[in-house]
């Protein structure tokens, strides 16, 4: 059996976790070379999420799930969603939103039973993301300029699906990320590895998504430095690493800096792209008690028409100071889990993913509601799991010669008692 699958774990739970991973695609973005509808993206994505739920009750029909602190804190999260959702602030979307991320959350319960702490899932992970970059690949070779508008500047956009730079950058970084690690403890091919590294290095940078590239450097980092200690390929990719990035730097740092840049201006480089106006305004916004403390119902993560682009606000302002308490309980929670971990590849995934998705919190929004970054930090709790304990074998009497055998005493068969006299009758 492969190391990195489960005994008994459904092939079908791929592509629960497939379709788990298009309903957070989301249906807003560029404009694509087929005009599609929104109204048919959302029926699209929620209908992949119901099909994932029922997928996943029919896998998991008696229940069975794991205790999770992940899971247990997300299931907490929904309180708050929940009590500033009826007050209908933000329309009827906020009780569609709050009943989507109850079937997300669900879902997820359902497919615990098979979180074991093995790459089962890193693999789904890396490829269902890839095959999405696959089809932004697609659009770029089919209609270059839809791919890259000018009303982006010129960064790699969804032609195909209505997907932003941040998502695809996003994308892009966790399977750089994951398949680097993956590589480093000889858990797939170099000749696989570069498949999936080199074409999808050139996208991440064709997005110029600076939360994306900074959000991998930092992850991979974190990840490879937890297993310093025990592997001599993470410590001679380090080494490397270190020396290529200094070489880099010293050679390429005006175009990098150009890069990194993107045409701003330093006062709009400052300001974050205008995000640091979003984000006073929202904070100097009057606010009741119960908004402050729950929040005005989940929405579009946006502030008087602009995006807000920052987790932490975003779950303040749809679910208040108790959904900011919660999200920051489920990354301290996984962190400190991942910490108390004996150094793995496991480990040094969810490292990966936290500290990633720590990083982009800042800059994008999306902890608070179903999301690729809460698919993320699911795959952190999955990989973070102990295996389930196994059941004891049953006594066999021994082959071994030298061994004793081993007599098993099984209760006798309770049988009626026939009188002596009556037990040379036939039965006729």
């Amino acid at each position: 059996m492969d190391a990195d699958t489960v005994r008994g774990t459904p092939k079908a739970v791929w592509i629960v976790w497939a379709l788990l991973g298009l309903n957070t695609l989301g249906s807003a973005g560029a404009k694509t070379i087929v005009r599609l509808p929104r109204s048919l993206i959302q029926m699209a994505t929620m209908g992949a999420l119901v099909s994932a739920f029922a997928l996943a009750l029919l896998l998991n029909l008696r229940l069975r799930v794991r205790a999770s602190a992940f899971l247990f804190l997300l299931t907490l999260l929904l309180v708050p969603s929940l009590i500033s959702s009826l007050h209908l602030e933000v329309g009827v979307g906020a009780l569609f939103r709050c009943a989507r991320l109850t079937i997300f959350i669900a879902t997820l319960w359902l497919l615990s039973r098979w979180w074991t702490g093995s790459l089962l899932f890193v693999r789904i992970h890396i490829r269902m993301y890839f095959g999405v970059l696959v089809l932004v690949a697609a659009g770029l070779v089919i209609s270059p300029g839809t791919a890259m508008p000018e009303y982006y500047g010129g960064r790699l956009v969804g032609a195909l699906w209505p997907l932003t730079p941040p998502q695809i950058g996003q994308y892009s970084a966790v399977i750089i990320g994951l398949t680097v690690l993956l590589l480093l403890d000889r858990r797939t091919t170099g000749t696989s590895a570069a498949v999936i590294i080199v074409p999808t290095l050139v996208l991440l940078a064709m997005t110029h998504t600076r939360t994306a590239t900074v959000g991998l450097l930092a992850g991979l980092v974190l990840a490879i430095g937890s297993l310093l200690l025990t592997s001599a390929a993470a410590r001679r990719f380090f080494a490397w690493a270190v020396v290529c990035a200094t070489v880099a730097a010293v050679a390429f740092s005006s175009a990098l800096q150009a890069w990194f840049m993107r045409g701003q201006s330093k006062e709009n480089f400052s300001n974050l792209t205008g995000r640091a106006k979003v984000w006073d305004a929202l904070l100097t916004a009057p606010r009741t008690l119960p908004e402050r403390v729950f929040g005005v119902g989940l929405g579009d993560k946006s502030f008087g028409g602009l995006p807000i682009d920052n987790s932490w606000l975003a779950v303040y302002n749809e679910q208040g100071q108790l959904g900011i308490v919660l999200v920051a309980a489920v990354l301290l929670a996984l962190g400190g889990i991942a910490l108390l971990r004996p150094p793995s590849l496991p480990r040094a995934c969810a490292i990966f993913l936290i500290s990633y998705v720590a990083i982009s919190s800042y800059t994008e929004a999306g902890l608070g509601d179903a999301s690729p970054y809460l698919l993320h930090l699911a795959l952190a709790a999955s990989l973070l799991a102990t295996p389930a304990p196994a059941t004891a074998p049953l006594l066999t009497p021994s082959a071994h010669p030298t061994t004793p055998t081993t007599h098993v005493r099984t209760p006798a068969v309770l049988r009626r008692r026939i009188p002596r006299w009556d037990r040379n009758r036939e039965v006729t």
